[in-house]
């Protein structure tokens, strides 16, 4: 029996017969930053399904572990968490799932214990309340390669002995050490007679954290584990990055740089491939002759659909910045910069994260507010997570901007004007919501702060891999949007701009729709068919682009004209700039409500708050086209 401080409770490994077959389920288990997803996707293949647990907004990820040739066993991979006792809802759906009370889900047989052995005197003490659940455990010592080439070393042997489990070194990101992990599968799966306990061990109580600390450390010394040296470059890097003077104004010239690429590069990708579609569809309506059909293919959904499309080129060049800030470990140095500011408004540091993710999907944002253990907190950052510009505004933004703001340079070369009228819609949006959640946590959510505690990753070298498969995924669920819900709305549109037969666009039932809709528009420089995409856009914000497309399409005064050029056509750049201001505010997008409906359990905090981004934006758009026109004149 080993001796440690602190309160402890003596357990024996699993003594029951392992029967061959017995493991079908296995968790992976992993603080955060510690390398576990990079291993659960070469584990699986890429192999996966991306869910929610039953009841809650944790996501759910399972595979089965094709990647080491064991494609009959299926991998869970658990949120990652420092300890089991948090009263956060990842911990807790980590305990029930680990405790086989997990609807649904299938209780674990064994469990993989990813922990970063470049921090492991503190990662170690969630080993202890993982072990004391008695499953059968291998620890993995990720990143082993980085703690060796800087000094750093640990005896795997000993830390096996201390622990009473098998310890394997290993690396998720070049994939080495990984046979370590089948061969324990393959030895608790196939033994055929009782496997005898692997040691007497002792681990501190459940729930005293304070144990896990001293406990954790004697393993440490014990084990003659040595931290590897901190990087100096690291030091002087964050010395400079985290600077309070600097910091930020490192992070706003980077802001600057990606906006300036994204339009500078990305705007002649997309006019190219704009160019690509619009000779497709000349080329498959030459095919289909002039009638209903052509017109129907050509007006209505490929104009629809393509008008959306064009824009995919910049939204993946935005997302390949934000993957290489991400990956190389600088959003999270952007995060301490920004919790000074949310610490102002009373937002928890926490909601940094969140809010950050929002600027690819609120949806994912909302669910990602899990990790806030206050409920008021979670709600307040609920709440202002739709102010920040998702992906699904940038299609307007860009067609607008595009169409009615001229590139003059600013800056030189550096930065332009679209770039700064781009940059100035994300800080509108960043600026509504630190404003709302300043009202909301000064009345009715009101609650005290807590602490923000974050682990900075270490700074690597985005790979080629990781970039193409966040590529890949942002393309396919941008392709997914446009293929489903912009192709049925731009078909229903067409259709009912059709009817009744030989009437102009102006007397078919959605002319009429619009020009009821007309009168309370027209203030903010809006004609009926704005009208028309603000009402088809409450389904997905993108959409307004595939109506427009297709209503433009239909009218024969723009037929012939693009998008950029129809809009032009009709709109004043007081109403350009009303629209793109109206859309930075309004709760445009039917699946963030339904979120927030499940996120809140009432449909009145969703009610309350598209009520309120409405008017918002009616009200800015209303100032913003006023001013314009004033500015003009």
């Amino acid at each position: 029996m080993s001796e440690c401080c602190g309160t402890t409770a003596t357990i024996e490994a699993p003594v029951e017969p392992r029967v061959a077959g017995r493991i079908r389920t296995v968790a992976l288990v992993g603080p955060p930053n510690s390398g576990k997803s990079t291993l659960f996707n070469r584990l699986t293949g890429l192999r996966q399904k991306v869910a929610n647990y039953p009841g809650v907004t944790v996501e759910q990820r399972v595979g089965r572990l094709n990647g080491i040739g064991r494609g009959d066993l299926t991998l869970i991979d658990l949120p990652g968490i420092y300890g089991l006792d948090s009263y956060s809802e990842d911990a807790r759906v980590a305990v029930d799932v680990l405790h086989g009370e997990m609807p649904g889900t299938p209780a674990p047989d064994a469990i993989l214990l990813v922990l970063d052995s470049l921090q492991l005197r503190r990662q170690l003490m969630l080993a202890a309340p993982v072990l004391n659940l008695g499953l059968p455990t291998l620890v993995l010592l990720n990143m082993s390669d980085l703690m060796e080439a800087r000094g750093g070393r640990v005896d795997t042997l000993a830390l096996a002995q201390e622990l009473g489990v098998p310890v394997a070194k290993i690396s998720a990101t070049r994939g080495a050490g990984l046979d370590a992990i089948t061969h324990f599968l393959n030895r608790k799966a196939e033994a055929e007679k009782p496997v005898p306990a692997e040691g007497r061990i002792e681990l501190p109580v459940m729930g005293n954290p304070r144990s896990y600390r001293q406990w954790a450390t004697g393993i440490s010394t014990r084990t003659k584990y040595k931290a590897p040296l901190s990087n100096e470059w690291t030091k002087r890097i964050d010395g400079v990055l985290l600077h309070r003077i600097w910091g930020p104004l490192i992070f706003l010239v980077v802001v600057f740089a990606v906006f300036q690429v994204v339009f500078s590069i990305g705007q002649p990708l997309s006019d190219a491939f704009g160019e690509v579609l619009n000779a497709g569809g000349g080329r498959i309506g030459a095919l289909l002759g002039h009638g209903w059909v052509e017109s129907l293919l050509i007006d209505g959904v490929w104009r629809g659909v393509a008008s959306v499309l064009v824009f995919l080129p910049q939204i993946l060049l935005l997302f390949l910045f934000i993957g290489v800030l991400e990956d190389s470990g600088y959003l999270a140095r952007a995060a301490l910069i920004a919790d000074r500011v949310m610490r102002s408004i009373g937002l928890n540091g926490k909601a940094f994260i969140p809010l950050l993710s929002a600027y690819a999907c609120a949806v994912p944002a909302i669910m990602a507010t899990r990790t806030i253990e206050n409920k008021r907190d979670r709600f307040a950052t609920i709440l202002v997570a739709p102010f920040m510009t998702c992906s699904a505004r940038l299609p307007i933004y860009m067609l607008m901007i595009a169409a009615f703001i001229p590139n003059t340079p600013l800056l030189g070369d550096f930065f332009g004007l679209r770039a700064a009228v781009m940059l100035s819609l994300y800080v509108l949006g960043f600026v509504a919501a630190l404003g709302t959640a300043w009202l909301l946590k000064s009345s009715i959510l009101k609650a005290s702060s807590a602490p923000f505690i974050l682990e900075l990753p270490q700074y690597r070298l985005p790979t080629v891999r990781s970039l193409s498969l966040r590529l890949v995924d942002r393309g396919k669920v941008f392709l997914r949007q446009a293929g489903t819900v912009i192709l049925a709305v731009t078909i229903v549109l067409w259709i009912l701009s059709h009817i009744p037969f030989h009437a102009d666009l102006a007397g078919s039932v959605i002319g009429r729709l619009g020009q009821l809709v007309e009168p309370v528009i027209k203030p903010l420089g809006f004609n009926w068919k704005i009208g028309i995409g603000l009402l088809t856009s409450v389904l997905a914000r993108e959409v307004i682009v595939g109506t427009l497309g297709t209503l433009y399409g239909a009218d024969p005064a723009t037929q012939s004209l693009g998008l950029q050029a129809a809009l032009r056509h009709d709109l004043t750049l007081g109403g350009a700039m009303a629209l793109v201001v109206f859309f930075a505010f309004a709760m445009q997008c039917t699946s963030t409500i339904a979120i927030v409906r499940r996120e809140t359990n009432s449909w009145r905090w969703p009610a309350v708050q598209f009520a309120y981004m409405s008017v918002l934006a009616y009200v800015a758009a209303l100032a913003t086209n006023q001013a314009i026109l004033h500015f003009v004149h």
